[in-house]
C-alpha cells in the first residue's frame, strides 16, 4: 500500500505527496496533460519539441541544468502521445530547488528565434538518426497511419515529418505552450524524505501565484472500428525481413486493459512464453519475436513484431504467428500458465515500487487518469483476470479484420 496525500491549489495545480524515508533523496515530478495527440495534423511533433525547449532556459534561469547540478541533482523528461513528464531527483536538503525550477519554466520560457532554432535542429537530427537512418527506424511512421485513419495516434511523438518541425514559427510554438503548459493542466508529484506539510508549503510558495490558463478543449475524433485487414509492404536496406502486426485494443482505463497486458505476457514474456518457445526456440521461424501493448491512454494497439529467419518466407512466418493467435483465441490457457504471468507482473510491480522516483511518476500518472489511489489497485486488477477473460478478449483482439500488417522487406527479398 502506497500512502499519499493530495492537495489542489487555487490555480488548479494538483499536488500529490508520498513520504519515503528509505532514501535521502526527493523526486519532484511534473506531468503535463499534453502529448502528441493534442497537436494539429499539419503541425506535429510540437509536444516532443517542447521536451527540448523546456530545457532551453527561461529569462531567470538561462541554463536549466546548472542549478540542478549545483544542487547535486539529476533531471530528465519524456514525451508520449498522451503526456509530457519532467522530473528531478535531488538531495532532500535541496528539494526546494526542484520546486523553484519547475515553477520558473511553467511561468514562461525564454522564447526567441535563436532558442527555437537550436532546439529545432536538435529534434531534426534526432528524427534523422532514430527514424530515418537506422534499420527499421521508420516502422512507427509507416504502421501507425496504417492502423489509425482519424485518431491523432496516427503519428508518433517525433511527428509525421521533419518539415513540420522545420517550418514551425515562433508564434505557433508560443501559442502551443500557453495553451497546454499551465498549473490547471498538470500534476506535481513529490516522493521521498520530505513531509507532506513541507511539500504543500513549497508548492504553494512557488506555484501558487501562477495564473490559470485557457486550455484548449480536447476533442479527439474516435477511431472507427476496423472492419477489414490492412497490409503494407515496403523495401529498405535492412539485414532481415521483419513482420509488424498491430491490433486495435482497449483504452488504459478499460477493465480489459489488464487482461490484454497478460495476453501479451503469455505470448511473449520470457523464454518459456508461447511465441518464443514455439517460433524462436523449437522451430526457428523468427530470429526474435515479441508481443506487447503500447500502453496508450486512448484505445491503443497490441503489437506482434519479429525479424524472420532467412529460411522462411515472410507470409509463411506470419501464418505461424496466426496459428498461435488462433490457439489462444480458441483454447483456454492453463491455470498454471496464467498464474505464472500474474506472478511476474506482481513481482515487477513490487520491485518498481521500491524506488521513490517510480512512485512519484506513477502517482502523477494515475492522478492524471482520475485518481492517484488507482496505484494501489493495479495488482488486484491483474490477480482478478480469469481464464475466460483471456479467451474472451483474445477473440475480440485477434480478429483477422482487426489486423494491420507491415511487411518490412530487405531489398533482395521477394514479398
Amino acid at each position: 500500500m502506497i500512502r499519499f496525500s493530495k492537495k489542489i491549489l487555487s490555480n488548479g495545480l494538483k499536488v500529490v505527496h508520498h513520504f519515503d524515508a528509505c532514501s535521502p533523496m526527493v523526486a519532484v515530478n511534473l506531468l503535463y496533460n499534453v502529448g502528441a495527440k493534442d497537436e494539429s495534423s499539419e503541425r506535429t511533433g510540437f509536444a516532443h519539441l517542447f521536451e527540448h525547449l523546456m530545457f532551453g532556459g527561461t529569462p531567470l534561469v538561462p541554463v536549466y541544468d546548472e542549478p540542478v547540478q549545483q544542487a547535486g541533482g539529476e533531471n530528465n523528461a519524456w514525451t508520449s502521445n498522451d503526456f509530457t513528464n519532467y522530473y528531478l531527483t535531488l538531495p532532500k536538503q535541496n528539494a526546494e530547488v526542484g520546486f523553484w525550477l519547475e515553477s520558473d519554466r511553467m511561468r514562461g520560457l525564454a522564447f526567441s528565434p535563436k532558442s527555437l532554432d537550436v532546439q529545432r535542429q536538435v529534434v531534426i537530427e534526432e528524427f534523422k538518426q532514430r527514424y530515418l537512418n537506422q534499420p527499421y527506424g521508420d516502422v512507427t511512421l509507416q504502421l501507425r497511419p496504417l492502423a489509425y485513419k482519424v485518431h491523432p495516434y496516427q503519428w508518433p511523438t517525433i511527428g509525421k515529418t521533419i518539415e513540420h518541425i522545420r517550418e514551425a514559427h515562433l508564434d505557433e510554438v508560443k501559442a502551443f505552450f500557453y495553451s497546454h503548459y499551465a498549473p490547471n493542466n498538470a500534476v506535481l508529484s513529490v516522493s521521498g524524505d520530505i513531509s507532506a506539510e513541507h511539500t504543500f508549503r513549497l508548492a504553494e510558495k512557488w506555484f501558487g501565484d501562477i495564473e490559470r490558463r485557457q486550455i484548449i478543449p480536447r476533442m479527439l475524433p474516435a477511431e472507427p472500428d476496423q472492419t477489414e485487414r490492412r497490409e503494407l509492404t515496403i523495401k529498405s536496406d535492412v539485414p532481415l525481413n521483419a513482420l509488424f502486426m498491430a491490433f486495435h485494443m482497449c483504452s488504459r482505463t478499460d477493465r480489459d486493459y489488464h487482461v490484454t497486458d497478460l495476453i501479451s505476457d503469455i505470448l511473449s514474456n520470457g523464454n518459456s512464453s508461447r511465441l518464443y518457445e514455439r517460433l524462436v526456440k523449437d522451430e526457428p521461424v523468427f530470429v526474435d519475436l515479441n508481443a506487447y501493448i503500447g500502453g496508450d491512454i486512448e484505445p491503443g494497439l497490441f503489437y506482434v513484431t519479429g525479424k524472420v529467419n532467412p529460411k522462411y518466407a515472410i507470409r509463411d512466418a506470419e501464418l505461424r504467428v496466426r496459428q498461435e493467435l488462433d490457439r489462444i483465441m480458441n483454447e483456454p490457457v492453463h491455470e498454471t500458465e496464467l498464474q505464472k504471468v500474474k506472478n511476474k507482473v506482481e513481482a515487477s510491480h513490487v520491485f518498481e515500487e521500491t524506488h521513490y522516483l517510480n512512485k512519484a511518476m506513477n502517482l502523477a500518472l494515475f492522478e492524471s487518469l482520475g485518481d492517484a489511489g488507482m496505484i494501489n489497485n493495479e495488482s488486484d486488477k491483474y490477480r482478478n483476470v480469469t481464464i475466460d477473460d483471456i479467451q474472451r478478449v483474445s477473440r475480440r483482439l485477434f480478429r483477422k479484420e482487426n489486423a494491420s500488417v507491415l511487411y518490412y522487406l530487405s531489398e533482395s527479398s521477394e514479398a
